[in-house]
């Protein structure tokens, strides 16, 4: 069977250009996989043959001798650039490069034709895949027996690329196939894990990934997430151990939003346990520095809370006052951000209607808005939206 190789991040990636987190994840399994598939490929994603953050002998391999590669450049990845420049370098023709519709193009890249998609960050609108599939299953179809040249490089440059026999790939391809340490099951594991609830047993699924992966910081944030929502051996334990883990993503230098986030829920949910207002304040820190990195309705939310909480308990005027303001600040510039989504054409494909409307809900209560407070909880519990 032919192989599809593909490149790109994998999990949530902020897009520093736009403020945006995509999960990459949605794009492989709802668009590129099933695209792939249905036109007759192999479709392997470059995170499931990797054994560490070094690119080895398999990677090389595939990007020379796979009949056709898709990267996805979609939040500037390094990783995913960096491999497209090598595969540009390695074969003439049968590249795709897909991007998120919003967000720079790289330079090097803007003259490329390049399939543009509409992510809405945690998830992509059902339209949107049926639309995506449909027309990369007939790019896909109209390259795959043509040798146009689509590498910047070999459209300059007359040489021979380089070449690999076909029994050395095949025995790359087996020692991938036996070794079974494919990353993108091990994360789908851990996820259906999570949306079950089943914080301790992810946890295992995710210090996984990061022995195999060590240097992604996306699978040691999900790993800190849920072995402090384990609650295992004890909840206090547990948040420990949570915070050493993402601690070991330095968040005190860090512009991750999601880092950011994890950080900021740690230290809120060890404060609630031991009332040590060292804890509040740190919270207060790392929430604040997310909610201006990415206007995140959910940090911004927690970030409001905190404030309120660290009012409660000031005994300075000046500093209580600062502090109701900054947090009436941040839950009006919520409700404005989830306003415009709310009216825009796009709304209505979001999958997060329900979170949406509870976010506003919460604003308002805080701002004793309690008529728009009650309109928008029955409309996130009773789903108008749908």
């Amino acid at each position: 069977m032919k192989i599809c190789f593909v490149i790109m991040g994998f999990g949530k990636k902020t897009d520093y250009s736009t403020g945006r987190t995509l999960d990459l994840d949605k794009t492989y399994k709802h668009i590129i996989q099933p695209a792939v598939k249905k036109v007759g490929y192999e479709c392997i994603r470059a995170d499931e043959i990797q054994e560490s953050g070094l690119i080895d002998k398999s990677m090389y391999a595939l990007l020379i001798h796979s009949e056709l590669v898709i990267a996805d450049i979609s939040t500037y990845n390094p990783n995913a650039i960096y491999e497209l420049g090598i595969r540009h370098a390695v074969r003439p023709f049968s590249t795709i490069i897909l991007k998120e519709k919003e967000g720079k193009i790289p330079f090097d890249l803007d003259h490329n034709r390049i399939f543009m998609y509409s992510h809405l960050g945690k998830d992509i609108g059902a339209d949107e895949v049926l639309r995506c599939q449909k027309e990369l299953e007939d790019l896909i179809k109209k390259i795959a027996n043509k040798t146009e040249v689509d590498s910047p490089f070999y459209s300059f440059m007359k040489v021979e690329p380089p070449k690999i026999s076909n029994e050395e790939f095949q025995k790359i391809i087996k020692e991938m196939a036996d070794k079974e340490k494919h990353i993108f099951a091990i994360v789908e594991n851990a996820k259906k894990l999570m949306s079950n609830d089943d914080f301790n047993e992810a946890c295992k699924y995710w210090e996984k990934a990061r022995k195999i992966v060590s240097t992604e910081p996306y699978f040691t944030q999900q790993h800190a997430l849920c072995k402090y929502k384990s609650e295992l051996p004890s909840k206090n334990v547990a948040l420990t151990d949570g915070l050493k883990i993402i601690e070991e993503l330095e968040p005190d230098k860090s512009n991750d939003p999601e880092t950011l986030g994890i950080t900021g829920a740690i230290n809120k949910n060890i404060f609630f346990e031991n009332d040590d207002i060292e804890y509040l304040n740190r919270a207060i820190m790392y929430y604040g520095k997310g909610f201006k990195v990415r206007n995140d309705y959910y940090t911004g939310e927690n970030y409001a809370l905190c404030l309120n909480i660290k009012a409660k308990l000031e005994t300075d005027k000046d500093e209580r006052t600062y502090l109701i303001i900054e947090a009436k600040k941040t839950r009006q510039k919520i409700i404005d951000t989830l306003t415009e989504i709310i009216i825009s054409e796009e709304f209505e494909k979001y999958d997060n209607k329900k979170w949406i409307y509870a976010t506003l809900a919460n604003c308002y209560l805080g701002l004793k808005k309690l008529d728009k407070f009650e309109v928008n909880q029955k409309n996130s519990q009773q789903g108008v939206f749908y």
